[in-house]
């Protein structure tokens, strides 16, 4: 998965990121537009989980993602 893509096309990847995280807000998601390292930031907060675990969602979201770049 590819994070410029993601960045650039944001408004679509936002509902995938708010379905695996609904615990993010639309102020969070505005923050965090598309940056992966805002996004761990930001689930290290909303969840209180260390970096690694935020880490390791994230890579399983991207996993879980990888055919939405070609989509795009």
């Amino acid at each position: 998965m590819n994070w410029d893509i993601i960045e650039g096309n944001w408004k679509q990847y936002k509902g995938k990121v708010r379905e695996q995280w609904g615990d993010l807000t639309d102020d969070h998601l505005d923050v965090i537009a598309g940056k992966r390292t805002i996004l761990a930031g930001k689930l290290q907060e909303a969840y209180g989980i260390s970096k690694q675990a935020a880490e390791d969602q994230i890579r399983r979201f991207e996993e879980s993602n990888k055919d939405s770049d070609s989509e795009s």
